[in-house]
């Protein structure tokens, strides 16, 4: 711990110098200034960044100490600015920003010790929260690359899907037509041979039913779908909305776009 703020860090100098920042006896601002002194000196020894957190609490002082990337705020300050007792009033705090319920994020001074004897512990649990924030985002970016290999394979057999059942609609609606056909087809059979039939009919009407026939039959061809012989029908790339009834649940849009339930809309 240094004993004096010579060649302080610049951001501890800031700090010093804005009297808006760290309010409080000017005793204890002091000591929290040599804190914040010994912490950033430790901090840069070790390679690591610090820097400003402008904005917070008149009552608080705070910096970022930065680890691989990762950033934790560091606060120091009164714990009990409104006490009238004399030896608490003059106790200091050390948080550390985004507190999690199973690790320490908070150092006070005790009977058994001061945060002097502290800072090491308190630069401990910022390199330990900066590792797990390394595996978090190792985690994460192992996760994505997962999801996102599932959702492609997911699309891929979606679209294959999809066509089959552009050419299973095709198919359904040729064969329609071709039942449609074939009962027309018989019907003008049936008709040809009642016009055969018929002897007591005058020639006019019976003209006519034969006019009706030669209709029939060329309307009958021309809607026949083998009268030319299929052929592989051609496939158009499916829409968005045309893939999600076979996606279970995955977003058309992307891996990382809210999925969908049955009745889902984006």
């Amino acid at each position: 711990m240094p004993t004096q703020l010579r060649s302080a860090h610049p951001i501890v100098a800031a700090l010093r110098d804005d009297e808006r920042r760290l309010i409080m006896p000017t005793a204890l601002r002091r000591r929290a200034l040599l804190l914040f002194q010994g912490l950033a000196a430790e901090a840069v020894r070790r390679g690591y960044g610090v820097r400003d957190r402008p904005g917070c609490s008149w009552r608080v002082g705070e910096v970022d100490v930065v680890v691989d990337g990762y950033a934790c705020a560091v606060m120091i300050q009164q714990e009990f600015p409104q006490s009238t007792d004399p030896e608490r009033s003059q106790k200091l705090v050390i948080e550390l920003g985004y507190p999690r319920s199973d690790r320490q994020s908070r150092w006070g001074d005790r009977k058994r010790w001061v945060l002097e004897d502290v800072l090491g512990a308190v630069l401990r649990e910022i390199e330990t929260r900066a590792a797990e924030d390394v595996q978090r985002k190792e985690a994460e970016a192992r996760a994505k690359t997962d999801r996102e290999v599932r959702w492609r394979a997911a699309m891929e057999k979606a679209t294959e899907q999809a066509l089959q059942a552009q050419l299973a609609d095709t198919l359904r609606e040729q064969a329609s037509s071709w039942q449609e056909t074939t009962a027309l087809r018989a019907y003008c059979d049936a008709l040809e041979h009642r016009i055969a039939e018929e002897t007591d009919v005058e020639e006019p009407q019976v003209a006519s039913a034969r006019r009706w026939l030669a209709w029939a039959r060329r309307y009958t061809q021309s809607v026949d779908p083998l009268h030319q012989l299929p052929t592989m029908p051609a496939s158009k790339e499916p829409e968005p909305e045309d893939l999600k009834p076979y996606l279970k649940g995955w977003s058309p849009y992307g891996p990382d776009e809210k999925r969908y339930g049955w009745g889902g809309t984006r």
